[in-house]
Formats: structure tokens, sequence, C-alpha cells
């Protein structure tokens, strides 16, 4: 399915972060439905290497992208010497998706080295090349702000979300200063679906649960789960509003969510009609501060701007995610 009439046939595309789960999407859409268009994932790849909090410090895998047939510059947006060698190319459009994104990592220093500093290089890329920028921006900016949130109104409860709010603010005024160019940011809400996998921990719910049903296990959920509620929104609605966003009429920053709220609990049962069991719950002790217990985007401004109008209810984006579930049960990690 193509989203809109632009043509990649003949651009030079950048995916950063394009190994990993939203990037690989991308770039492997791109590729499917634009088969003549110049395709380049930069990905550091992983390495086994983990932050303090025990998890990996880089998602992307080759297995993400067995099936792409385009460029691969090995390399991490915080290193200077590794951006330069995409000098070489000159792009018509980028998605920077490469980031810290675990928001359990509170080392700020390196979130906001890695996250923001190299944002200026991309925008200054943006400027020499004359592309159209779409970057990973994340609810994380809201933290418990009252939902259904709302672009400028933000709390982020993390440097995660922090990053990603100044990657805004940074965006918008390199924007004002550049009128001629298109710079989007797409703040992504609950993604679920194919390619996930290789997250492991910091995966969604949805797999997590759906591997301890395949296994037998009752379902683990934190107490009160049936009043935490999350907006859950399927990668191929993800791949959407990044592909309509490069004709968008002018830059700014927009929600990526499905705009209706669901409670974990209704996730569990779900995946407990589609897999035809019926464990009983687990309730656990929840063990996080700072953790958002409503979100609920408000995508009014995203339907206005990139005509983005997600396709996928939680029942039917479930339904299309079980054969990818299926395949990667009790598949190793690495």
């Amino acid at each position: 399915m193509k989203f809109l009439d632009f043509d990649f046939n003949n651009k030079t595309i950048l995916v950063t972060g394009g190994a990993g789960f939203i990037g690989s999407n991308i770039a492997l859409y791109i590729q499917k439905n634009y088969p003549f268009s110049r395709i380049v994932i930069f990905d550091c790849f992983r390495s086994g290497k983990k932050f303090e909090n025990g998890n990996l410090i880089s998602f992307g895998h080759y297995k993400n992208i067995i099936e792409f047939q385009g460029d691969i510059v090995c390399g991490n947006i915080a290193k200077l010497s590794d951006l330069e060698k995409l000098e070489a190319y000159k792009f018509d459009v980028i998605f920077h998706q490469a980031a810290i994104s675990d928001t359990r990592v509170y080392d700020q220093e390196i979130v906001m080295k890695t996250n923001v500093n190299s944002f200026y290089w991309f925008l200054e890329k943006t400027r020499k090349d004359n592309s159209v920028l779409i970057y990973a921006s994340s609810a994380a900016t809201y933290g418990s702000c009252k939902p259904p949130q709302r672009i400028g109104i933000e709390d982020p409860e993390n440097p995660y979300g922090y990053s990603k709010l100044m990657m805004d603010m940074i965006a918008k005024s390199f924007a004002i200063n550049n009128p001629d160019l298109t710079i989007v940011g797409l703040r992504f809400f609950n993604v679920y679906g194919p390619n996930e996998f290789y997250k492991a921990k910091t995966s969604s719910m949805i797999i997590q649960l759906a591997h301890q049903l395949l296994e037998g296990k009752e379902p683990r959920l934190f107490e009160n789960s049936e009043n935490i509620f999350r907006d859950f929104v399927y990668i191929d609605d993800v791949v959407q509003a990044n592909i309509r966003s490069v004709l968008s009429s002018k830059s700014g920053v927009y929600n990526v969510g499905s705009g209706i709220a669901r409670s974990f609990r209704e996730v569990t049962d779900i995946l407990q009609f589609e897999l035809g069991t019926s464990l009983p719950i687990t309730y656990i002790t929840n063990p996080y501060t700072g953790y958002q217990n409503f979100t609920q985007a408000d995508i009014s401004l995203s339907k206005e701007a990139i005509n983005y109008s997600p396709m996928f209810s939680l029942e039917k984006g479930i339904k299309a995610y079980l054969p990818y579930i299926k395949k990667t049960f009790q598949h190793d990690f690495y």
C-alpha cells in the first residue's frame, strides 16, 4: 500500500537507525514501493554493550534488514567522524530515527550528547542538501500531562523525554530561520509491530505478554493495570506518518498515535482471545517512578497538517502482528 503520491524513485534517502525497529520498517517500505530509489541506512548495529540498567546500548540488528538492498554505513550519531561518512551523499529526504531511546537511561550527559548534539549536524546536512527532514520525537515529552496530550503542553520526566523536547525546540528555531525547508518531528506514542523483537526488554508489552502466553506462563501485569492506559499505535501507521510528512506544507511537530487509549488488561484479553489461551493474570508491584499512567494522542493537528489517519485499531494491529510474534517466539535475541 502506498500512502501518498510523492515519488521516491530516483531519490536518495537516508534512514538513520535503519537497522532498528521503526527505521527498518521505513527503509523496507520505500524499497518495496519505490524500487528505483537509493536508500542509505546509517546504524551502529548491536555490539552487546549495555547501559548501567542492563539494557543494550544499541538495538540495531542485521536480521531486521535481511531483505535490504541499498547502502549501509555503520556508524554512531554521537561520533562526528562517523557522521562525516555521510558527506559522500546528497540526500533528498532524511528519516532520522537513531537515538538513545531507553527511557530508563538516567545518564543525562550521554543522552544529550547522543540525541541533541548530533541533531545539529543533521539539521545542517538538511540545509546543505536542501533535503526534507523527518525526525523521531516522542510522547515521552509529555510525561504525566493530562490526556489527551497536545503539542505545546509538555513535562518530560526522564532525560530521553527532555532530549526529544529540546530537539523539537531546536527544530522549530531552525525552521523559522530556514522557511524554505520542511522539517517535521513526529511524537510516537506506544509503537508495536514487526521488527521490535530485538529491542529485548524495551520492546512493547504486547510482544512480551504474547510470548509469556505462548510459553504457557501467566501474564504479568502491574497492579491496577485496568486503569493504566496507553495509546498503542501499530508500526504501519507510524510508517504512514513518516511517509506522509514528506509532503507536509509546513514544518512542525505532530503526534502519531491511534488517538484512543487502551488498558494493559485489554491488551492481555485481546491476546488471550487471539492465541486461544485463558491463563489467570499475575499482578505485580510497579517498581518504576516517573511512570506514565495515561497516554492518549490528540491527533487532530496531525490529520490536518500531514493527512495522517490511523488505519489500525488495537484489535486489528494485534491480529496483523501475530505471525511475527509466533515467528520470534523462543528465538535467540542475538
